[in-house]
Parts: C-alpha cells; sequence; structure tokens
C-alpha cells in the first residue's frame, strides 16, 4: 500500500516571488549583453575612417541609430 508524503509547503507567494527574481534577474543579463553588443558596433562604427561622404553619412547614421537604441535601453 502506498502512503503519501506530505511535504511543507512553501507557499504560492514564496514560489512567485523566486520566479520574478529569476525573471528580473534574465531580464537585466539580456539587457546588459544588448548594451555590449551596441557598445562594439558603436566602437566599431567609430574606428572606420572614410573620405567617402554617402559612406561617412551612413556610418553618421548607424552611429545614431546605436545611440538612440543604448539611451532606449537606459
Amino acid at each position: 500500500m502506498a502512503t503519501a508524503v506530505e511535504r511543507p509547503s512553501t507557499g504560492s507567494n514564496g514560489n512567485a516571488s523566486q520566479e520574478s527574481r529569476r525573471q528580473a534577474a534574465l531580464d537585466r543579463a539580456v539587457r546588459e549583453r544588448q548594451k555590449q553588443a551596441l557598445k562594439l558596433q558603436r566602437e566599431n562604427i567609430l574606428s572606420q575612417r572614410t573620405s567617402n561622404p554617402a559612406r561617412r553619412s551612413a556610418l553618421e547614421a548607424a552611429l545614431a541609430e546605436i545611440e538612440a537604441q543604448l539611451n532606449a535601453l537606459g
């Protein structure tokens, strides 16, 4: 005959709170990775030198877009 083993309940709030903390940590990590990738892209653009006006314009537009994304991430 099988018997049920009762486990002490931590309550649903404990699990929900732990899960929300875990999710918040994951969200922060994703944001930090996005920021790091954008900063690397910015460094790459800033390191490029060109005398071609069309290319320079494209680089400036890309730089402005990256800066806007960085500002949006905080």
